[in-house]
């Protein structure tokens, strides 16, 4: 009778949302028929109160989830859902970006998912973000070593209530400013390791994709990238180099040559999208979206909705495809088939800058180093037309680590053409540019991306 009570109150528990919880889920509106991968969502509560719930999608490998690694992917910001890194970059599914008319947007078919090679679990990371909430003040409030806390007791946690996935390679994955955390999340499940944490998790390494890592390396590189790439003068460029010392970041007040030169620098590029410089500057879908919501079943004209404001981003835009998805996450058939809990968030923002965070790892370079010495793999990747954060950054700090070259600077091929170029180092680091892609990379060029990925996976030459 006891033991009958004692699993009566589990059940209580467990039921009430306090413990891990997921949900199977077969059918999500937008999406014809049932979906041909498996997909689960769920909560796991973090922190000695859990009063900080994360929200997370689980897509299981469409490969051989048996032997597959686990990847844990985590989209910048901070304040990006995980939801967007599923749906525009690496996940099975992806929006028909057609003209809104007032239904509900249509999901299709991604051919370039990377769940053909690794199960992943898309985590709306730090709290606040995407479906993720906390249930105090106290808890809402994050910064990148809680958040390193976090995902380390988010995958420990995860792994306890999914033990088939123990023995697969772990992999901890993501990209933009995730790149500052992500090592440091890798350093802390190593460590846990080490110090006897339960469950013991296999990981062997990282990915970043067009992370930052270092402001004095990623900022710096703005300026010989937009040298490089044409859009500033020699003149321009050999004045800010003489004038600012090669530091465009923390100048001197004093310094009024160097800043009368970054003035004209930045005037220069107004007009350019920094994320993929060849691409049109468009509305930012976010936060209006949320106006469309109110007026979509209101209004029969909904399509008119969509002109009123010249800051919308139109059909022609990469970031209309982004509008689609506040339409569909705010749709109340989406959150119960997702089993988002009740009143948890009033209104899903694709990304979510108004998050209480604090930047508290200034440099992620230690934490490469740290792993390199412990013989962990990583594969770093760069969209090459990104001035968001500049390949030329990301290779500058790469060397930094004074780790000899063991394959040197090549090109690698998908299809028979140059999908950009690689090294690799003897740290176990890959580095990869993708040619023409921006910020981030994936979401450009997601044939390429998907090779880049199958040959690291399977330790192959790219």
């Amino acid at each position: 009778m006891e033991n009958l009570c004692i699993l009566f109150v589990l059940l209580l528990w467990v039921g009430s949302g306090i413990a891990a919880s997921h949900f199977t889920v077969n059918y999500i509106p937008g999406f014809q028929g049932p979906l041909p991968f498996e997909l689960q969502t769920g909560y796991v509560g973090v922190d000695e109160s859990e009063d900080v719930q994360l929200f997370y999608y689980f897509i299981k490998s469409q490969g051989n989830p048996k032997e597959d690694p686990l990847l844990l992917w985590l989209t910048g910001g901070p304040g990006c859902s995980a939801l967007s890194g599923l749906l525009y970059e690496i996940g099975p599914i992806t929006f028909e970006v057609v003209e809104y008319n007032g239904s509900l947007p249509t999901l299709v078919l991604n051919p370039h998912s990377w769940t053909q090679v690794a199960s992943i679990i898309f985590v709306d990371m730090p709290v606040g973000t995407g479906f993720s909430y906390a249930r105090t003040q106290l808890a809402s409030h994050s910064t990148d070593l809680i958040q390193v806390r976090q995902a380390d007791q988010f995958l420990r946690k995860w792994l306890m209530d999914h033990p088939e996935f123990l023995s697969n390679p772990v992999y901890i994955a993501g990209d933009s400013y995730s790149g500052i955390t992500i090592p440091a999340i890798t350093q802390k499940v190593s460590d846990g390791n080490e110090e006897g944490m339960d469950p013991p998790i296999n990981v062997k390494g990282y990915i970043i994709g067009n992370g930052g890592a270092d402001i004095s390396f990623d900022a710096n590189s703005k300026i010989p990238f937009a040298h490089g790439m044409g859009l500033i003068s020699d003149e321009l460029y050999e004045s800010l180099k003489r004038s600012c010392g090669e530091e465009y970041v923390n100048i001197d007040p004093n310094n009024t040559v160097c800043l009368k030169h970054m003035q004209d620098f930045n005037e220069g590029l107004y007009g350019l999208f920094p994320n993929h410089i060849l691409e049109p500057i468009c509305g930012f879908a976010s936060p209006k979206p949320f106006q469309i919501l109110d007026k979509r079943s209101l209004s029969d004209n909904s399509h008119d909705i969509l002109e009123i404001d010249p800051f919308f981003p139109t059909i022609g835009c990469r970031s209309y495809a982004y509008l689609l998805s506040y339409i569909w996450a705010g749709d109340n058939s989406v959150r119960e088939a997702l089993h988002i809990r009740e009143g948890s968030i009033k209104q899903w923002q694709r990304c979510n800058y108004g998050i209480p965070y604090t930047s508290d790892i200034p440099s992620s370079i230690k934490y490469h180093l740290y792993l390199s010495k412990k013989g962990y793999r990583s594969l770093i990747y760069s969209g090459d037309h990104d001035m968001v954060v500049p390949f030329l950054g990301t290779q500058a700090w790469i060397r930094s680590l004074n780790y000899s070259i063991l394959d040197d600077w090549r090109p690698w091929l998908v299809e028979g053409q140059v999908a950009g170029y690689t090294r690799t180092y003897s740290n176990r680091m890959t580095f990869a540019t993708v040619k023409g892609a921006g910020h981030t990379a994936p979401e450009y060029k997601p044939e390429e991306c998907l090779a880049m990925l199958k040959r690291w996976i399977n330790q192959e030459p790219l």
